[in-house]
C-alpha cells in the first residue's frame, strides 16, 4: 500500500540526500542535467527570456511529481497558497497525502467545477468567442506582462514538456507552473502524458504553451475562473489563471486540439468509445458523444446492479413501481476513450467506418455516482489499491488514510459536491485498447428531466432512438447540456453545449465546426447513429442504466440496421425513429420506455407538450449556422428543421 513519495531531505536542512551523495554537490548536478535539457528546447524569445530569469525545474519522472505536489516537504497535509494583494496570504487548495495518492480540496466551493463562461481569446483571429476585450474592456496585452513579470518574481518554476494529442505525432507542448502547484502539473501529465527530462528530443520545438498564474483570478478577473487563448502564428498561448484543471489541463488541451483541427481540417471528437465482446465473442464499438454528463464516462463502466445481482431499469417516479431485469452474463468491456477522440484523416484510409483513437494519456473520471461501497468495484479497486497514487479532487481525504472515492467533499452541511474527480491513467485500467479502433455505432447522451402530463418537458425520449445521419449531424449542432448537469456551475434548464458538445472548448468559428463533422458523417457511410437518453424517460428515473442496456442490445445484435416492420417514426421527428420491441437476453423491455407517448402518466398530450419544448430548442439553435460558408447540404438540413420535416425526409437528404 502507498505510504507517500519518498522524498530527498534538502540542503536547507543541512542533511544528505537519501542517494548519501552531498547536497551541494547533487544540487549542482541536477542544475546541470536541467541545463542540458533545457539546450534541447527550441524557445520562442519569451520562452528563453523567462527560463533565464529564474530557476526551472523538469521533472525527471511522476515520483519526483509526488515530492513537488507535497511542495517536497515531510507534512502529510499542505497549502497552496499565494500572496494576494488585499487578501494577505490566500489558500487556494489543501493537499492530504493519503495513502492511494494526494487528495487536493480547494478551499472555495466555486473552484470544484468547471466554470463554463471561463474561456476568452485574446487574439484577433476569427473566432464566434468572447474576445479579452469586450468581457474585460481592455487589450490583453498588459495583463500577459504582468503574468510573465509574476513567474519572474517565482522563486521556481516548473516546466513540463508532452505532446498535445497523440503522444507521438502530438503537438509540442510545455505547462509552465509555480513550483508549489505540483499537484496540478502531475495531474496534467497524468491526463496528458509528459516527456521525461531524460527523454527530450533535440531541437524539441513548443507550438502550444500553458502558463498556470492562480492568483490573478483574485487580482485581476474577481474571484473567476479565466483561461485565455492567444492563438500567435507559431505559438498557441493559454493562459490558466486558476487551480481547477477541468478548464485547462482538460478542456484547455482539448482547445488546442480543436484549433490545431479546424486549421487543418479534422476534428477530435468529444466521446467516450468501447469495444465489447459478446458471450458469444463477437466484436462491437460504440462511441458515445454529449455534452458534460451526457455518460460518456458511463459508457465504459460495468453496468450497475442491486445487492441481489438484478438490474433495476427504471422506477416509476409518480406510482414508485420499479422495473427489473436479470442479465447475468454480460459483454466483457474494453476501454477504447473516456473523453476525447481523436479523428484525423490519416486514421480514416478510405474505410467506411470511421476510426479514431484516444487523444489523452489519463482519464477525468467523475465519481459522483459513487456514493456507497460497492456501487462499481473495479473503479473503487483502483482507487483505493493503484499500481501509484493517484490524484483526486473533491474527495474527502484524511491525512495518512485511504481516500475513499465515496466520501465526497461537502460545499456546504449536508450538501456533498456533486463533482468529485480521480485522474485515472489510463494504463492503470484493465484491458484498455491503444491505437485505432473502427467505431460501429456513434450514440449521443443527452441528460433528460422527468416528464409528465402535469409537468411537461423535454424528457420524451425513449430509451433508444435510431438516428439518421441527417438528424445525428443536427444533434451535433444543438447539444444539448440538458438536465441537472453535475459537471459545471451552471445548470438551470435546456441550453446548449455548442457544436460537436466540444463547443465550450473551441477557440475558432462554430460554421467551421458544422462543416467538419458533416463532412465526417458523409465520410463514414458505415456507421450508424442512435440516441440514448440518461436519468429520465418520461417518468421513469432510470439513471445510466438505457445506455448500459442499449449496450448490450446492440452489441448483441450486432448492428441498428432494423427491418421496417422493426421501427416506426417517432411522434417527434427529431428524434428519428423508435422500436416496436426491444428484448434482452428473452427479456422485453417496457413498451412505455421505447415510446414515452404510451405511458399513462404522459400520454400523446404531455408528450406532445414535450416535443413541442424540443422544437423550439432546436429551432433557435439551428439558426445560428445559417451563414453563406455553411455547407450547402447543412442549410437543406437545417431547412427541413425550420419547416417541420419528417423522419423520412432526413433519411432521403443524406
Amino acid at each position: 500500500m502507498y505510504s507517500g513519495p519518498k522524498l530527498v531531505k534538502t540542503c536547507a536542512r543541512g542533511r544528505f540526500s537519501d542517494s548519501g551523495v552531498n547536497p551541494s554537490l547533487e544540487l549542482l548536478m541536477s542544475s546541470l542535467r536541467q541545463e542540458s535539457a533545457l539546450a534541447r528546447f527550441k524557445l520562442t524569445p519569451v520562452l528563453q527570456d523567462l527560463f533565464s530569469s529564474v530557476e526551472v525545474v523538469i521533472p525527471e519522472n511522476r515520483e519526483q511529481m509526488l515530492n513537488l505536489t507535497f511542495l517536497e516537504s515531510d507534512s502529510d497535509l499542505v497549502e497552496v497558497a499565494y500572496d494576494v494583494p488585499g487578501k494577505g496570504r490566500y489558500v487556494e487548495a489543501t493537499v492530504a497525502r493519503c495513502r492511494n495518492g494526494a487528495s487536493v480540496n480547494y478551499t472555495d466551493a466555486y473552484m470544484r467545477r468547471r466554470d463554463p463562461e471561463a474561456m476568452v481569446i485574446a487574439d484577433d483571429g476569427p473566432t464566434d468567442k468572447r474576445r479579452y476585450t469586450d468581457r474585460f474592456g481592455s487589450t490583453f496585452e498588459q495583463t500577459r506582462a504582468e503574468t510573465f513579470e509574476w513567474f519572474k518574481q517565482q522563486k521556481r518554476l516548473i516546466v513540463l514538456p508532452f505532446r498535445s494529442g497523440d503522444s507521438e505525432r502530438g503537438y509540442a507542448t510545455l505547462l509552465v507552473s509555480p513550483d508549489n502547484a505540483g499537484f496540478f502539473v502531475t495531474g496534467l501529465a497524468d491526463l496528458q502524458g509528459f516527456i521525461p527530462r531524460a527523454e527530450i528530443p533535440e531541437d524539441f520545438e513548443p507550438v502550444a504553451a500553458i502558463y498556470l498564474a492562480p492568483p490573478f483570478r483574485h487580482t485581476h478577473f474577481n474571484g473567476k475562473q479565466v483561461v485565455v487563448h492567444n492563438r500567435m502564428p507559431r505559438m498557441h498561448e493559454l493562459f490558466s489563471y486558476n487551480l481547477y484543471p477541468g478548464p485547462s489541463a482538460k478542456k484547455g488541451v482539448y482547445g488546442i486540439l480543436i484549433a490545431k483541427g479546424e486549421e487543418e481540417g479534422w476534428v477530435t471528437l468529444h466521446s467516450s468509445a468501447v469495444r465489447l465482446i459478446t458471450p458469444y465473442d463477437n466484436e462491437f464499438a460504440i462511441m458515445h458523444e454529449g455534452a458534460s454528463g451526457g455518460g460518456k464516462s458511463e459508457m465504459t463502466q460495468a453496468i450497475h446492479r442491486q445487492p441481489d445481482g438484478r438490474i433495476l431499469l427504471a422506477t416509476d417516479t409518480v406510482t414508485d413501481e420499479q422495473h427489473f431485469l436479470d442479465l447475468s452474463d454480460t459483454c466483457e468491456l474494453l476501454p477504447v476513450t473516456d473523453d476525447m477522440a481523436l479523428a484525423p484523416p490519416f486514421l480514416q484510409k478510405e474505410r467506411r467506418r470511421l476510426v479514431i483513437e484516444d487523444a489523452e494519456s489519463g482519464w477525468f473520471l467523475r465519481v459522483d455516482h459513487l456514493n456507497k461501497y460497492g456501487t462499481e468495484p473495479e473503479i473503487e479497486r483502483l482507487c483505493i489499491e493503484p499500481p501509484e497514487p493517484l490524484i483526486f479532487l473533491n474527495i474527502d481525504g484524511k491525512p495518512g488514510a485511504t481516500a475513499l472515492v465515496w466520501e465526497h467533499t461537502m460545499d456546504e452541511p449536508g450538501k456533498p459536491c456533486p463533482n468529485p474527480r480521480v485522474i485515472m491513467p489510463r494504463r492503470f485500467v484493465p484491458g484498455t485498447i491503444s491505437g485505432p479502433v473502427e467505431i460501429d455505432v456513434r450514440s449521443f447522451g443527452v441528460r433528460t428531466p422527468p416528464s409528465t402530463r402535469e409537468n411537461p418537458n423535454y424528457g420524451i425520449v425513449g430509451m433508444l432512438q435510431i438516428l439518421p445521419p441527417a438528424l445525428a449531424w443536427l444533434w451535433r449542432l444543438v447539444a444539448p447540456r440538458g438536465h441537472s448537469n453535475p459537471s459545471i456551475t451552471s445548470t438551470e434548464g435546456i441550453s446548449s453545449e455548442g457544436v460537436g458538445s466540444y463547443w465550450p472548448f473551441a477557440t475558432g468559428r462554430m460554421v467551421p465546426q458544422a462543416n467538419l463533422l458533416l463532412e465526417l458523417i458523409q465520410d463514414t457511410p458505415g456507421t450508424r447513429y442512435v440516441l440514448i437518453p440518461n436519468q429520465y424517460v418520461g417518468a421513469y428515473h432510470v439513471g445510466f442504466q438505457p445506455e448500459w442496456v442499449a449496450r448490450e442490445y446492440i452489441a448483441r445484435r450486432g448492428s441498428v440496421r432494423f427491418r421496417p416492420e422493426q421501427i416506426r417514426e417517432a411522434r417527434c421527428p427529431l428524434l428519428g425513429y423508435e422500436l416496436l420491441s426491444l428484448r434482452v437476453n428473452g427479456q422485453e423491455i417496457p413498451h412505455g420506455l421505447l415510446s414515452v407517448h404510451e405511458q399513462i402518466e404522459v400520454g400523446k398530450d404531455g408528450y406532445d407538450a414535450g416535443a413541442e419544448i424540443l422544437t423550439k430548442f432546436f429551432h433557435q439553435e439551428v439558426r445560428k449556422f445559417l451563414s453563406d460558408d455553411l455547407n450547402p447540404l447543412g442549410r437543406r438540413i437545417i431547412d427541413l428543421c425550420l419547416s417541420g420535416g419528417s423522419v423520412q425526409d432526413y433519411a432521403d437528404v443524406l
